[in-house]
């Protein structure tokens, strides 16, 4: 299978040969779903909390007598039937939202979805990305003049030129290849890899 090489224009200059196990295989869109799901799952914090019954303040004087009053009985105001009551089943700061995906299935879904880029033309490679300083400027005119407004980079190698320059592009990611994450994938509209991160990506997935 061959993948375009873009020149510094944007352009394709020639091909590329990749691997058929990474990026030649059919689209599995249940699988792509779950690695998706469970990325942002176990990226949330169990940082929320909530009262139940026992932690609201509240007197523990029966609000009003048993009978007679045509209402329902209540004991105390603490009930969750009760506005300000505590929850029936709440919220804990210790609540652990991750899912577990095996290490075959995570890399078949990688590999799924780095193909079905290459299907949609949205997966290129480039031969490098550099840049002489720390300027966000100067990557910034790299991209425009490529025609990417929003794109994820995987280099072989982020040095901290090309770090300092890209996080305050709001649409662009520059990662290492261990560090590419598929909600990433789905999410920008660009994936551009250098030969050397091409590689690695055939280490991790094929």
């Amino acid at each position: 299978m061959q993948l375009e090489l873009l020149n510094e224009q944007g352009q394709a200059a020639s091909k590329v040969d990749v691997p058929e196990t990474v990026f030649g295989r059919d689209y599995n869109e249940a699988l792509i779903h779950q690695i998706v799901v469970a990325f942002q799952a176990n990226a949330r914090q169990g940082t929320r909390a909530q009262k139940d019954r026992e932690q609201v303040k509240h007197s523990t004087k029966k609000p009003f007598r048993q009978k007679g009053t045509g209402r329902a009985r209540a004991g105390m105001t603490s009930s969750p039937l009760w506005r300000g009551g505590g929850r029936i089943f709440p919220n804990s700061p210790e609540e652990n939202f991750t899912q577990k995906i095996n290490k075959k299935m995570y890399r078949a879904g990688m590999a799924s979805i780095f193909s079905q880029l290459a299907r949609d033309g949205r997966l290129a490679v480039v031969e490098s990305l550099t840049v002489d300083s720390p300027k966000t400027k100067q990557l910034a005119a790299k991209f425009k003049a490529m025609n990417l407004e929003s794109v994820m980079v995987i280099a072989d190698e982020v040095d901290e030129n090309l770090y300092l320059a890209s996080r305050n592009l709001a649409n662009v990611l520059v990662v290492e290849p261990r560090y590419a994450d598929p909600l990433s994938l789905v999410h920008y509209k660009k994936v551009l890899v250098t030969k050397g991160a091409m590689d690695k990506l055939k280490e991790m997935f094929a």
